[in-house]
C-alpha cells in the first residue's frame, strides 16, 4: 500500500482548521502513517476536502448554450426553445464528437476545479465506469427528469431525436416518476428536477410531487426556484433536500431561490448543472453564491463538503477524516479566512488538486510528489499557468474541448 504525509499545512476538517500532518495510505485518509509514506513539505498551505458537485450534466458542458429569449417561464419552454439551437453550426459540431469524449471532457472540468465527487443526473454511459475517470461518482441513486419529463410529454418527435443526441445517444429523461422512485435503492437518493421557473406550472410541482408518494426523506429536489416558504417547510418536515444552481437559475429564470431556511437544517447542496446554462465550474459557482451574500463563506463551503456528501448518501466523501476518501484540494494560505480564500479561488490557482491519495493535477514546483506517488505526468497550461497533469485522465480529444486547457506546446 501506498501512502502520503502531508506535513505544514492548515488542514480543514469538519470540526475546525489544524495544523497537523494529513495521512494517506492508498485511496484512504489515514489516522497515521503509513510504513514507507512519501512525506509532502507544504508550509504556508490550506487543504479542504475534494469538493463535492452536487449536480452536473456531464456530457453537454462542451455545448454552446441558448443564445435567445431569456429568461424563460421554466425549464419546459426554454427546452422547445433550444430545438431551433441545433440549427447553429457550432453546436451541430458539439454533438458530432462522440459521447464518450465529451463525458470525459466533463470529468475533467470538476477535477480542475477541485470537484472530485459529481452527482450526474442524465443516463450512465461505459465511459463512466472506467476506472480511472477523472472524477469519483453518485453510482446508488434513483432518479427521474423532471415531472413534466418534457419529450415525453409533448415535444415533437425530431426535437426529441435532437435532445436524445445531445444528451448521449439514451432516452435522456429517465424512467417515470413513481417507477424512478420506487426503482431507489434503499436510503439512497432519489434526484429530480422541480420548480424550475417562476410561473403556475413549476409552483404547483411540489404538490403534484407529494400527491404521488414521492416526496420522502430521500428525495433530492433540483433547482427549487418556484417552491414557495411553505414548499420549503414541507420539504424540511420530510427530511428531503435540495440542490441549488443559482448560475443557471439566474441565467435560464432571472430568479433563484432564498438558501438560508434549507442551509440552516442542513438539506441544501450546491451544484453546477452544465456549462450549457450555469457557470464554469463549481469555483465559480462558489465565487458566484459569495457574491450574493445570503450564505458566508463557510457556509457555502458546506454545500459543497459535508452537507452534499449527507444529502447524496456518501459519507465517504466531503471531508477529511480517517477512513473517508482521499481526495483533497490544496491551496496557498493568505492568512486571512480560509473558507474565504476557497470562495475566491479560481482553477488556476490550485495549487494541486489530489484523488485517490495521489496529484491529479499540480504546479511543476511538486513534480517530486507526482514521481514519489508513482504518477506519470503530462505538461499541461491552463488558463495561461503550467501545470502537470496525470497521463491517466490526459485523453487529448477530452483536452481539446476543455477552454483554458491545452497539452504543453500545441
Amino acid at each position: 500500500m501506498t501512502g502520503a504525509s502531508l506535513r505544514g499545512a492548515v488542514v480543514m476538517r469538519a470540526d475546525g482548521p489544524v495544523r497537523a500532518p494529513l495521512q494517506f495510505a492508498g485511496d484512504t485518509i489515514a489516522a497515521s502513517p503509513t510504513d514507507g509514506a512519501a512525506t509532502v513539505d507544504l508550509p504556508g498551505h490550506l487543504i479542504f476536502p475534494g469538493l463535492v458537485n452536487a449536480h452536473d450534466h456531464l456530457q453537454v458542458n462542451a455545448v454552446p448554450p441558448l443564445r435567445s429569449d431569456a429568461p424563460f417561464p421554466n425549464s419546459y419552454v426554454w427546452a422547445e426553445a433550444f430545438g431551433a439551437h441545433f440549427h447553429d453550426p457550432e453546436v451541430a459540431a458539439a454533438l458530432a464528437v462522440p459521447a464518450e469524449i465529451r463525458f470525459w471532457q466533463g470529468g475533467l472540468k470538476n477535477l480542475l476545479a477541485g470537484a472530485t465527487t459529481v452527482a450526474h443526473h442524465d443516463p450512465w454511459d461505459a465511459v463512466l465506469d472506467d476506472p480511472n475517470f477523472p472524477v469519483r461518482l453518485l453510482r446508488r441513486f434513483g432518479w427521474c427528469h423532471s415531472l413534466g419529463q418534457a419529450p415525453r410529454d409533448g415535444l415533437s418527435g425530431k426535437l426529441r431525436d435532437r435532445l436524445t443526441g445531445l444528451w448521449g445517444g439514451a432516452a435522456p429523461f429517465g424512467p417515470p416518476v413513481i417507477e424512478g422512485f420506487k426503482a431507489t435503492p434503499p436510503g439512497a437518493p432519489f434526484v429530480i428536477h422541480l420548480a424550475e421557473g417562476t410561473d403556475t406550472i413549476a409552483r404547483g410541482e411540489l404538490a403534484r410531487l407529494d400527491a404521488l408518494g414521492c416526496l420522502a426523506a430521500n428525495t433530492v429536489l433540483v433547482h427549487g426556484v418556484g417552491l414557495s416558504p411553505d414548499d420549503i417547510d414541507r420539504i424540511v418536515a420530510q427530511g428531503a433536500g435540495v440542490v441549488w444552481c443559482p448560475s443557471s437559475n439566474l441565467a435560464l429564470l432571472g430568479a433563484t431561490l432564498a438558501p438560508r431556511r434549507l442551509f440552516e437544517v442542513g438539506r441544501l447542496a450546491l451544484g453546477t448543472d452544465s456549462r450549457l446554462s450555469g457557470a464554469r465550474d463549481l469555483l465559480d459557482e462558489l465565487g458566484g453564491a459569495a457574491a450574493r451574500g445570503e450564505l458566508a463563506p463557510a457556509e457555502l463551503l458546506r454545500l459543497v463538503t459535508a452537507d452534499a456528501a449527507r444529502l447524496l448518501g456518501m459519507p465517504e466523501a466531503g471531508g477529511l477524516a480517517p477512513g473517508q476518501h482521499a481526495d483533497a484540494i490544496i491551496i496557498r494560505d493568505d492568512g486571512g479566512d480560509p473558507a474565504a480564500r476557497l470562495v475566491a479561488t479560481r482553477r488556476a490557482d490550485l495549487r494541486a488538486v489530489v484523488r485517490d491519495g495521489k496529484p491529479a493535477i499540480g504546479d511543476p514546483d511538486l513534480a517530486d510528489w507526482f514521481a514519489s506517488a508513482g504518477v506519470e505526468a503530462v505538461s499541461v497550461t491552463l488558463d495561461g499557468h503550467p501545470k502537470l497533469l496525470a497521463r491517466v485522465f490526459a485523453r487529448e480529444a477530452a483536452i481539446a474541448l476543455e477552454p483554458g486547457l491545452a497539452l504543453s506546446g500545441r
